[in-house]
């Protein structure tokens, strides 16, 4: 048995809160402290339950914005003057600042643009006949345009930056669009050179951004309740989430990744992009622990981004430089869990703030045909690559007939993270850093779930091959899964799925057979001084992926235990990074 880092999520209590009044209020608000302590800021106020002192305060000066009544947290404007007076009162557990979020994609003009026939093909999705019929995704996001490619698909839309109101959908910013059409574009209006991934897919729409990609963390933590609250009713199995925040805090306080960890335990699997802070905008050397959040939730899918160069073999496939790398902060988890391709994807999008405001992005419609298209590249591209795999593999699940024709038993999504982990191809020169346990493999993950025995308890997997073909080359599976500080290395199939209990998340169980790494990153898949150089190339600083301004330090230490003990600042550590 192994408890990793997660349970702490899911079983919080006062006492993990036993904090110093300082100590409950994140980095980016004892910064404001020091710096502006005469300003107002928007805050997230999370409680052990009810908590009648703080609602009087605030109620008093009407100030709370919105209520979170399932994380037990509210968002509220104070003065930064009262956050000590309101971190002193015995049940508030953490004050986290309602930190601006945005999505991730980026610009690059470095490869080749990819069309969503060669996306199927780099993937292996078009090795099989799951299209997602009856899966539903939730793309908490900018938005969806009501194209004809996408139009069929939308089956509920709601807008989160004017309180969750049900409206006539649309994309007012064009991101959320093009990971719409990534996952579940139909091609009609293209004839199907930029069909998505799963073109039968519902899509349930959750507007968090604005016009100009930029939102805020109350509003994704409402959408994700919402989509939580309503699995049932919506038919939501899966949550897009390409966006993300710099990490002020550990993931046991941060509330976005609390409002994740909660999806994923009502059975809904959360597939998060793990940021594009990967390199120095100034010298553009590659960097560590630019993971944001929500990328840091334990039990979520973080993805980071490949490029492909345009070919179907995986021979020649990177890690993109700009995709963000682990550990996380100050938990020191090991993130990505897996990358995707996501440079350059060619897919719909709205005539919105991109299509206008960035015409060298704009790829013309095929002639006689229409709609409008642009290339965009980011980990949010390669989120979205990721919800369509994912939503493959649900529908395999729910297609198969297990040998004495009864259905498959549900995956529910750690099974999910823990198949596509373990049959991810890894990449050459790539570390677990960069790639986690390697790129995204759909046929093998399909193959993997239809070796399942689910009418046995533990599962059993029958015979597999654990090795894919992509075009003329064929690539060995990891057999690893990555998860929190530790590595499953080499596990054989039937260590890595046991049935439909949540054996991922608390009190993990793990087979006898598995051998476990001390800490994931900082073993024999890592080399240590010659593919990562830790002198001016890294990323580590006083204010690492806060915002573009990215501090890049000069005299790293590092011992050789674990990171995270390292890397856990919030209750004020001094280390070589400065007094925290």
């Amino acid at each position: 048995m192994f408890f990793l880092a997660v349970s702490a999520l899911v079983c919080s209590t006062n006492s993990a809160f036993a904090k110093a009044p300082d100590e409950k209020v994140d980095r980016k608000l004892r910064q404001l402290i020091a710096e502006a302590p005469d300003a107002s800021v928007p805050v997230i106020i999370s409680t052990s339950g009810d908590c009648a002192p703080l609602r009087t305060r605030l109620e008093a000066r009407s100030q709370i914005r919105s209520h979170h009544p399932t994380i037990h947290a509210v968002t509220a404007d104070v003065d930064v003057s009262d956050l000590g007076s309101l971190a002193d009162l015995p049940c508030v557990n953490s004050i986290s600042v309602d930190a601006p979020i945005s999505a991730h994609q980026t610009l690059t003009q470095t490869s080749p643009p990819m069309t969503l026939d060669a996306l199927r093909a780099a993937v292996g999705s078009d090795q099989n006949k799951y299209a997602g019929k009856s899966v539903g995704i939730a793309l908490v996001d900018s938005g969806i345009t009501n194209t004809p490619d996408l139009h069929d698909r939308i089956k509920a839309f709601y807008d989160f930056t004017r309180g969750g109101q049900q409206v006539a959908a649309f994309d007012d910013y064009g991101h959320g669009s093009h990971i719409a059409a990534t996952i579940a574009s139909t091609g009609k209006q293209n004839g199907g050179l930029y069909q998505g991934i799963v073109p039968a897919v519902n899509l349930i729409g959750l507007k968090v951004l604005d016009a100009n990609g930029n939102g805020k963390t109350s509003d994704v933590i409402n959408a994700i309740a919402f989509a939580t609250a309503n699995k049932s009713l919506l038919g939501i199995d899966v949550i897009n989430l390409s966006l993300g925040h710099p990490i002020y805090e550990s993931a046991t306080t941060d509330p976005l990744v609390r409002a994740v960890e909660q999806a994923v335990r009502a059975g809904i699997v959360v597939v998060v992009s793990a940021g594009n802070f990967g390199t120095n905008p100034t010298t553009g050397l590659i960097g560590y622990a630019g993971i944001t959040s929500p990328g840091n939730a334990p039990s979520a899918i973080t993805v980071g981004a490949a490029r492909t160069f345009g070919t179907v073999g995986r021979g020649d496939d990177v890690v993109a430089p700009y995709s963000s790398r682990g550990p996380s902060w100050y938990d020191g988890f090991a993130k990505p869990d897996v990358v995707a391709p996501g440079d350059r994807l060619v897919a719909d999008t709205s005539n919105g703030t991109i299509y206008q405001q960035y015409p060298q992005l704009r790829v013309a419609a095929l002639s006689g045909m229409s709609g409008i298209y642009v290339r965009l590249s980011g980990s949010s591209m390669a989120t979205a690559v990721v919800t369509g795999v994912v939503a493959q593999l649900l529908d395999a699940n729910r297609s198969i007939l297990e040998a004495n024709k009864t259905p498959m038993a549900p995956l529910n999504p750690y099974a999910v993270k823990a198949i596509l982990q373990y049959t991810a191809t890894p990449l050459a020169n790539a570390d677990v850093l960069a790639q986690g346990a390697g790129e995204i493999n759909a046929p093998g993950a399909i193959a993997l779930a239809q070796a399942l025995d689910t009418t046995v308890s533990p599962w059993t997997v029958g015979p597999v091959t654990s090795s894919t073909t992509f075009g003329t080359e064929t690539r060995l599976w990891s057999t690893n899964v990555v998860w929190g500080t530790g590595l499953v290395q080499s596990a054989s199939a039937d260590d890595i799925v046991w049935g439909t209990s949540d054996l991922w998340a608390n009190n993990i169980v793990w087979g006898t057979n598995v051998v476990w790494g001390t800490n994931v990153v900082w073993g024999t898949n890592v080399v240590w001084g010659t593919n990562i150089v830790w002198s001016t190339n890294i990323v580590w600083g006083a204010n690492v992926v806060w915002g573009t301004n990215i501090v890049w330090a000069t005299n790293i230490v590092w011992s050789t235990g674990s990171v995270s003990g390292f890397l856990m600042m919030d209750g004020g550590t001094c280390t070589v990074l400065g007094c925290q």
